[in-house]
């Protein structure tokens, strides 16, 4: 590492990014651990370093929890330590604690001559060629071939509790706005900040405008199942997924007056779409979507089916509160429909996904 980077001069401000997926949460923290480790080791032996002024994180609202289950609402930078820190026994690992204490480490090894800043985002909106790990890729995809399946349909996959829920999601324009106000503004130096839109968001809003968008009818009845059940959408399979036994609102429930009342969490689809993707009938319309627009395979193929089954899946509201960066300074804002339309043109420009016009000719 240290000789790929021996190129490049001394640097004032780093922006890292990097991360590898591991369904094993404790390899995960290992994996990542070692490459924020390796990354400042070699940037130390190749003297890069020393002109360094601040060294931005990029971590996530997994700092809450919220991939274990139902959080405490507004999560705030100073909530408990019992809820910002999810440490207890019986909890797994947290690459993110791995990382931003080996970040805090480094700078307190060089007598603090650098600052640092850890920033949270929540649920991503954003588009980079062969990364495939976020909403809005396979979100279109689902759009797209809903449009060109016979009836054109666009039936929310998740559950009725997650369509009415409230939630925040994070743009990658906004949050880079954010990492460069960061890096630069004084009293951003060793903090920690939630970095969402500004906007509360949910999906019974952008759900008819993702149908409109893409030309599709939304059926009257969309969650056929009565109140407390779970069954799958008719013609499909449903999944299910249990998270931690206690959910991280559970940590303060005496102190919330709510002692006992948190059960463990669900992951619920009503059109499981790890399963959905491989449907016979869906493969075919997508590979006609790729044959007549050009599109890339490696869009279908490395979609994340089941990081968008979570999103959509959660039966619980996820906002984050951005009042500690407001009064710091940070008053940028970005409107989360917006944002979902830009990161869609950006993927019909880059092959990804059928232009959305061409698309809607097709079936005029």
């Amino acid at each position: 590492m240290a000789r790929s980077l021996s190129h490049i001069p001394p640097v004032t401000h780093i922006f890292f990014c990097a991360y590898l997926a591991d369904p094993d949460e404790g390899e995960a923290a290992r994996i990542n651990g070692a490459m924020l480790s390796n990354f400042l080791t070699a940037l130390k032996q190749t003297g890069q370093i020393v002109d360094l002024q601040c060294f931005v994180l990029t971590c996530g609202l997994k700092q809450y929890g919220v991939h274990q289950g139902q959080p405490k609402n507004p999560m705030r930078e100073d909530d408990p330590a019992s809820l910002f820190w999810l440490e207890q026994e019986d909890r797994p690992p947290n690459f993110y604690y791995t990382q931003q204490r080996i970040l805090e480490k480094a700078a307190d090894d060089t007598g603090n001559t650098w600052s640092w800043t850890v920033t949270y985002p929540q649920d991503v909106i954003g588009f980079a060629r062969a990364n495939f790990m976020n909403l809005i890729s396979s979100l279109g995809l689902y759009c797209a071939v809903s449009k060109e399946i016979e009836g054109s349909k666009l039936v929310f996959p998740g559950n009725k509790k997650n369509y009415l829920a409230f939630n925040d999601w994070t743009s990658a324009r906004y949050h880079a706005e954010f990492c460069l106000w960061a890096g630069t503004a004084q009293n951003a130096n060793n903090q920690r900040f939630n970095v969402v839109n500004g906007d509360v968001q949910s999906w019974q809003d952008l759900w008819p405008r993702l149908a409109k968008r893409y030309g599709c009818a939304i059926p009257d009845k969309m969650f056929p199942s009565r109140d407390g059940e779970r069954t799958a959408y008719p013609g499909y399979e449903s999944g299910l997924v249990k998270l931690h036994a206690r959910p991280p609102i559970s940590e303060v429930e005496s102190q919330l007056g709510l002692k006992d009342e948190f059960n463990q969490s669900l992951v619920y689809t009503q059109i499981d779409l790890t399963k959905w993707a491989k449907r016979p009938e869906v493969v075919k319309a997508w590979e006609r979507l790729r044959d007549r627009y050009g599109l890339e395979q490696g869009a279908w193929d490395n979609a994340t089916w089941g990081f968008l089954n979570f999103l959509l899946g959660r039966e619980y509201s996820c906002i984050a509160s951005m009042s500690k960066a407001r009064k710091m300074g940070f008053n940028k804002y970005a409107d989360t429909w917006a944002e979902f339309e830009h990161a869609l043109k950006e993927l019909e420009t880059a092959k990804m996904l059928p232009s959305i016009a061409e698309l809607k000719g097709s079936h005029s």
